[in-house]
């Protein structure tokens, strides 16, 4: 089921899975099936996972200095900080699978 449109030859596709996996502007991109050009999520993909990863890293920062000095936070730390860094690897591919348009790879020789 391709729900998704190749910006190259304009045919529906993609679906959720193979968008998700086709990377952000500073990746080769994922092939389409139909025309065989690569393709990658847009601008706003790239956008929302640089600042998403950034303030989950500060979230991390944060959770590890001030775990000793509140005493619930030193109690969650060890489930909490490997499940924001999961979420660094999980959240930006779901979302860049249901939100952001695909446009056009930019790296070239690929």
């Amino acid at each position: 089921m391709s729900i998704y449109t190749c910006p190259h030859c304009g045919e529906k596709s993609f679906n959720p899975l193979s968008k998700a996996l086709a990377g952000q502007l500073n990746s080769k991109g994922k092939p389409c099936p139909k025309c065989g050009r690569r393709c990658v999520n847009g601008k706003g993909a790239t956008i929302f996972n640089a600042v998403y990863c950034l303030l989950a890293f500060a979230a991390v920062i944060f959770t590890y200095l001030k775990a000793p000095d509140i005493p619930w936070l030193g109690y969650w730390e060890l489930i909490i900080v490997p499940g924001l860094l999961i979420s660094m690897l999980i959240v930006p591919k779901l979302v860049n699978a249901f939100f952001f348009k695909m446009e056009q790879a930019i790296k070239a020789g690929y």
